[in-house]
C-alpha cells in the first residue's frame, strides 16, 4: 500500500466508492478503505430514484446493474388509503426505468468501477485516526490492517464516508448544522412470488409500508411505524410486528406477503432523526450519510449519496477553498428540502392529503435534484467509466 495519495476515503459503500471513481477517472491518486468484507450486505432500502439512476447511466455503470437481473421499476403507485395513484416513468435523459439493486452488488459494481478507474480499494481495513500538522490540518489516517498496529497513510484531503456514525466526522469535528425532530422506525424482510410491479408506497394514518423489487426474484417489504410503537411492540417479535403494521397499511397486501415465501431473517432499524453536517474543514471533507442523514421513510439515501459524490469529487478536482464551499452550499440547497420533508413524512402527524402534498413537494424536490445534476454535466461532461 503506498504511502501517500491525494485523497483517502474511509469507507467504499455508494457514496465512497461513487467519490473513488470520479476521482481517480479525474487522475488523482486516491485509496478507499472500508472495515467490513468486501460484498457484504448492510441495512438499506434498495430504490434508486431518477437522479441516482441518471448518475449510474452517465457514470456507465448502470449496464452492469440491468445485466445483473435488477428489475426495471416503470410504474411507482402510491396507496392513500384505498385511494390509488399511479404514476409512469417517463424515460428522459437516458432514464426509462427506476431500479432497486441489493447492496452486495450496487456497493460491489461502484467499488470494481473505482478500480477499474485507478483506485486502490481495500476492505477489513479501518480508520483509527486522523493525522494533523502543526496547524492543525487534515493530512492523513491512521488504519489498522487487522494486526492491531497503526499505519500511517498521508494524503491532500480525507475524506469520510463512513455512514451515519461517521468516526472521520467525529474525529475532525464537524458539527452538526440541522437537526431532524423526526424518525421512523423501520422492519423489513425479504419474500419470493410476490407478484407486484414496481414501486409501491402504502400510506395510512400512522403506518406507511413500502414494496421494492430487487434481485434474485425477490421483494423487499418494509413496514414503518412511529419509534414509540416499535419500542412498544417489538415484545412480540418482528415478524409480527410487520405484520401488523402490513395488515393497517393494507389488508390485501398483507395477505400476499403472507402468502409469499420469507428470506432470511427480517431487519429492524429503531429510527433516528435525520441531520446535516458541516461537509468540509481543513484536509477533511464529508459525502453520504457521513454528511447528510434524512429518514429512510422517503427511500432517496442511495441517490443523495451518488449525487453528493459528484458536487465532492468536482470540487475536489477544482481543489479551492471556494470549491468546497460551494460543494456544502450545491449540497445544502437540495439536502435542507429533502431533510424537511423526510422529517415531516417521518413525523406520522400527517392525514392523507397532507401525506399527499407532501410527495408532491417531494417530487417538486427530486426534479431539482435531477436539474441540478444535468447542469454540472452539461458544463463539464465527464468521461464514461472504463467498465
Amino acid at each position: 500500500m503506498n504511502s501517500r495519495f491525494d485523497a483517502i476515503i474511509v469507507g467504499a459503500r455508494c457514496a465512497g466508492a461513487a467519490t473513488a471513481l470520479l476521482l481517480a477517472r479525474a487522475g488523482l491518486k486516491v485509496l478507499a478503505v472500508d472495515r467490513d468484507a468486501e460484498g457484504s450486505d448492510t441495512l438499506s432500502t434498495h430504490a434508486l430514484m431518477r437522479g441516482g439512476v441518471f448518475q449510474l447511466h452517465r457514470w456507465g455503470v448502470l449496464g452492469a446493474i440491468e445485466l445483473a437481473g435488477t428489475p426495471p421499476v416503470r410504474t411507482t403507485t402510491f396507496h392513500y388509503g384505498d385511494e390509488v395513484v399511479e404514476i409512469a416513468i417517463k424515460p428522459k435523459d437516458g432514464v426509462d426505468a427506476l431500479y432497486g439493486p441489493r447492496r452486495t452488488l450496487l456497493d460491489t459494481v461502484l467499488v470494481d468501477a473505482a478500480r477499474a478507474s485507478g483506485a486502490e480499494v481495500a476492505h477489513r481495513v479501518s480508520a483509527v485516526d486522523l493525522i494533523r500538522d502543526d496547524t492543525g490540518r487534515v493530512r492523513g489516517v491512521l488504519i489498522d490492517l487487522g494486526d492491531g498496529v497503526p499505519l500511517p497513510v498521508r494524503a491532500d484531503l480525507v475524506i469520510g464516508a463512513d455512514g451515519l456514525r461517521s468516526r472521520v466526522a467525529r474525529l475532525a469535528g464537524s458539527e452538526i448544522e440541522l437537526r431532524g425532530r423526526h424518525a421512523a422506525a423501520v422492519i423489513y424482510g425479504y419474500f419470493e412470488r410476490l407478484e407486484l410491479l414496481g414501486f409501491h408506497w402504502y400510506y395510512r394514518p400512522g403506518v406507511s409500508v413500502g414494496v421494492i423489487p430487487t434481485n434474485d426474484g425477490r421483494t423487499c417489504v418494509f413496514a414503518a411505524m412511529p419509534p414509540e410503537r416499535f419500542r412498544a411492540k417489538i415484545g412480540v417479535g418482528l415478524e409480527d410486528l410487520h405484520r401488523q403494521v402490513l395488515r393497517e397499511s393494507s389488508p390485501a397486501l398483507a395477505q400476499a406477503v403472507r402468502g409469499s415465501k420469507r428470506i432470511g431473517r427480517m431487519k429492524p432499524f429503531a429510527g433516528r432523526p435525520g441531520f446535516l453536517r458541516r461537509s468540509w474543514g481543513p484536509g477533511w471533507a464529508l459525502v453520504g450519510d457521513a454528511g447528510f442523514f434524512r429518514d429512510p421513510i422517503t427511500a432517496h439515501g442511495i441517490t443523495d449519496a451518488l449525487r453528493d459524490a459528484e458536487l465532492l469529487a468536482r470540487a475536489v478536482v477544482r481543489g479551492s477553498e471556494r470549491a468546497m464551499a460551494d460543494y456544502q452550499a450545491a449540497r445544502d440547497g437540495i439536502a435542507r428540502g429533502m431533510l424537511s420533508i423526510s422529517d415531516d413524512v417521518a413525523s406520522f402527524s400527517w392525514n392523507l392529503d397532507e401525506a399527499k402534498d407532501l410527495h408532491l413537494n417531494l417530487s417538486r424536490q427530486m426534479n431539482a435534484e435531477v436539474d441540478l445534476l444535468r447542469s454540472i454535466h452539461d458544463a463539464a461532461p465527464l468521461a464514461p467509466c472504463p467498465v
